[in-house]
């Protein structure tokens, strides 16, 4: 068990070590911000051109750094946002940014960049991206702008007809107003077989829309899913849980009481992913 621990523990430093000079290697682009759209009272929508590329290839789930000229030091410059569109063959790429009460890069990404701004970047980077074969039920569990790579992810699935069981993208969000792409992830549901979208909203009840809707943390929705789909093995008098894969995006607090939570549902920590914010 302990020599177990230690494989995986050193695993998880080589794999981070390498992706630490994977993203000191790669150059810094310039890119070109070509549109900008407020997406709600405190986030906005942000396309950015790669005039030198003819296509900004990428992976569903990557990220990408921008050098922000906010402080001396260029490590507290740097801040990183996952890619919230999906790869189209051309050289542009959106983010979703949230704006951060005292956050330096936040205030200066909404108070001084405009349409013709340019931003220093590099990427793609990360590993936080769909396995090369789904064989497994997919959750895809974020709050706020953690959408993002489930957003490009849902949308390369759907692109490019890749075979896949149920995928679950459980969203979390206070209110009904900060639910980021709702109109257009309802959609997807409808022409996407297999995907399910669930938004969640911790601060609502359903009598203050004209609509039935989720509320409560994102954590009750998935141990539902879960729950509801064990099956018994009446020969072995055991419960069989239904393989599936979690993926994780959003802030601290609900990414370790999540990791927590699938682990007593009695699934693998290996079979948890995680893309961490803040």
């Amino acid at each position: 068990m302990v020599c177990s621990f230690l494989f995986f523990g050193l695993r998880f430093f080589i794999d981070n070590l390498i992706e630490i000079f994977y993203l000191m290697l790669q150059p810094w682009q310039t890119g070109k911000v070509i549109k900008i759209e407020n997406e709600t009272n405190s986030t906005r929508r942000f396309w950015i051109q790669l005039p030198q590329l003819e296509s900004f290839d990428f992976k569903p789930g990557q990220f990408v750094t921008l050098d922000l000229p906010i402080h001396e030091k260029p490590n507290k410059r740097w801040r990183s946002y996952s890619i919230a569109s999906w790869p189209d063959g051309t050289n542009v790429f959106e983010l979703v940014i949230v704006l951060l009460e005292g956050g330096a890069g936040t205030h200066y990404l909404f108070n001084e960049v405009t349409v013709g701004s340019e931003l220093t970047l590099r990427g793609p980077q990360g590993v936080f991206v769909l396995p090369e074969t789904i064989q497994k039920d997919l959750f895809f569990i974020c709050t706020g702008t953690g959408v993002a790579p489930f957003r490009s992810m849902a949308h390369h699935v759907f692109n490019h007809s890749v075979p896949h069981g149920d995928i679950y993208l459980i969203f979390g969000c206070r209110k009904f107003e900060d639910c980021l792409y709702r109109n257009e992830l309802t959609e997807l549901e409808k022409n996407l077989e297999g995907f399910h979208y669930i938004p969640t909203f911790s601060r609502e009840i359903p009598d203050n829309v004209n609509k039935i809707i989720r509320t409560g943390y994102v954590h009750a929705v998935y141990e539902e899913i879960c729950r509801n789909n064990i099956k018994i093995s009446m020969a072995e008098e055991t419960a069989i849980l239904k393989p599936a894969s979690f993926f994780l995006c959003g802030w601290k607090n609900m990414i370790d009481e999540a990791k927590q939570r699938i682990q007593m549902l009695g699934y693998d920590k290996k079979s948890i992913h995680q893309e961490l914010y803040g």
